[in-house]
């Protein structure tokens, strides 16, 4: 797990619900829990702050660390792909942008294609990517004032089911990420006995918790979220899914012991 990785985790899944900061003591004997060493977790954190993302405040020679707005919008998208899905039936037609970018602007192009793709959007052509959900007004709102870029934002239906199908199929490399969400299937189905138990306490079930988070944070990227009927047949997707939800949940209790152990000593200390 890399380190600036780990920070958002420990926000996004413990500091945000202890009002969104840490002092940099406590968040480096968090870190040393995955053999992070001091100096990295100082250097990670100040740029975060450089780029934005954490805020800090100084009392005599102790540092706090917190959340920017910028942040707190991030931790929000992030926890809303993460855990969320789509329910009802779908209504049969997908969102559809068509943008233009100059060859250029290599960066922009980039840009463009990475936060589409946050978006849940996959690239049926070069400059055509397609999303079975409504998120029109989402689009539009990201790159209103995206200078550039120019964005044509439509919704659409195809042929039929066999179509639809079928893009779905050359936007997104579904044969892979169903691997993938087999092999965490059988990573962490297995564990789930043991979660029940409450068989981890304190650093190893922060340890374990933290791991997770990190195995299935990539899928949310990949994953459209697409309607079943768009899905291929044995689809583990859906299972991996709520093992997760599962697990997750039954770690938090021992998991947020351990953390609020670690800050509430770092508070008594200072």
């Amino acid at each position: 797990m890399k380190a600036r990785a780990m920070v958002f985790d420990l926000f996004g899944d413990y500091l945000r619900y202890r009002g969104g900061e840490v002092q940099l003591r406590a968040l480096v004997e968090l870190m040393a829990t995955f053999e992070v060493p001091q100096a990295t977790v100082r250097v990670t954190a100040a740029r975060l702050r450089k780029e934005g993302w954490l805020d800090a405040r100084r009392a005599g020679r102790e540092t706090t660390y917190v959340l920017t707005d910028a942040t707190w919008r991030l931790l929000d998208d992030g926890r809303t792909r993460i855990f969320g899905r789509a329910t009802g039936p779908w209504d049969g037609q997908w969102t559809m942008v068509v943008y233009q970018v100059p060859e250029t602007e290599r960066g922009a192009r980039e840009h463009l294609r990475k936060r589409l793709s946050w978006f849940g959007f996959g690239p049926l052509a070069p400059s055509i990517w397609i999303s079975p959900h409504d998120r029109a007004a989402q689009i539009r709102a990201e790159f209103q004032d995206y200078q550039p870029a120019r964005l044509d934002v439509l919704r659409a239906r195809s042929g039929g089911a066999a179509a639809d199908r079928d893009m779905a199929g050359r936007a997104w490399d579904l044969e892979s990420l169903d691997r993938d969400y087999t092999a965490l299937l059988a990573n962490y189905r297995p564990r789930l006995a043991t979660y029940r138990r409450g068989a981890l306490h304190g650093l190893d079930a922060l340890v374990e918790r933290m791991t997770l988070v990190n195995d299935y944070r990539h899928f949310p990227f990949r994953d459209p979220d697409l309607p079943p009927e768009l899905l291929p047949e044995g689809w583990a997707g859906r299972a991996a899914h709520e093992v997760f939800l599962e697990a997750h949940g039954l770690l938090r209790e021992p998991a947020e012991a351990y953390v609020n152990d670690v800050l509430g000593a770092r508070s008594l200390a200072s």
